[in-house]
């Protein structure tokens, strides 16, 4: 297999039902944070259902998870492969009835690609050509599609993955080529600072880029979203474009 990657469970292995104050909690959450989705895309004049929340789930048991579905959550984000597969089970309903797609938007490493194509159905983490290669030819193994998203670095700061924004072009214009493999867009994260100027101009750099792509070469018209903004910053990504925007923390709170 694959490092400390574990094999999928059996279907309903788990069969967790998340308790009714679990799902209160979460709920009332979900919608204190589309309502400042809705604010936010007002405020520039968009429309809200423009937006879509994906639910960052890292750390959070499966039953939580299930709570945010059965809240209304359609879109949930995993950061690490372990997770991704160890929920799958629980999950696994939600996804087959259509109620629930879940992205991977933390670093994939290359000897992992196997166990997320499958599981995830759109990879927001595709900063190299070798990595889209990798997960295109699983696709084809197991003749399947993938969504997949070219993340970008518009900081410049080197705690962040991503591929230069200079580059990101490029890089865009080879993933849409290959077989099995949709482009669907660009996600970055915002720049870490309380600066609202930089962290918007960041934000401005991915949605240029997104433009400048989709206006060129064939096969990139279908990469409209920009997956951008988190607990602290999605207004500002919301006021410069962003589709998605990836909340874990204002509804689950800080990690322990």
């Amino acid at each position: 297999m694959y490092d400390d990657v574990p094999a999928p469970a059996p279907t309903g292995a788990l069969g967790l039902v998340p308790p009714p104050d679990l799902v209160a909690r979460v709920a009332a959450n979900v919608a204190r944070v589309r309502e400042r989705i809705a604010r936010a895309a007002t405020d520039a004049g968009r429309d809200p259902a423009s937006v879509r929340l994906l639910v960052a789930t890292k750390t959070q048991p499966a039953d939580v998870v299930l709570a945010a579905v059965a809240a209304g959550v359609d879109l949930v984000g995993e950061n690490r492969v372990q997770e991704l597969v160890a929920k799958a089970p629980a999950l696994q309903d939600a996804v087959a009835s259509g109620r629930l797609r879940t992205h991977l938007i933390g670093h994939l490493q290359s000897n992992k690609v196997n166990a997320v194509v499958g599981l995830a159905s759109c990879v927001e983490t595709v900063d190299s050509l070798g990595l889209a290669q990798r997960l295109s030819r699983r696709a084809e193994t197991v003749d399947t599609d993938l969504e997949v998203m070219v993340q970008v670095n518009v900081s410049g700061e080197a705690s962040k993955t991503g591929i230069e924004p200079d580059r990101a072009a490029d890089l865009a214009l080879a993933v849409a080529a290959l077989p099995r493999i949709h482009l669907v867009g660009f996600m970055t994260i915002g720049a870490r600072t309380t600066d609202d100027t930089t962290v918007r101009r960041g934000f401005a750099c991915l949605r240029d880029l997104r433009d400048d792509v989709r206006g060129g070469t064939s096969g990139t018209s279908g990469a409209r979203e920009l997956s951008m903004g988190m607990s602290g910053d999605l207004e500002l990504a919301v006021g410069e474009g962003a589709t998605i925007v990836r909340v874990g923390t204002a509804i689950f709170g800080d990690r322990t």
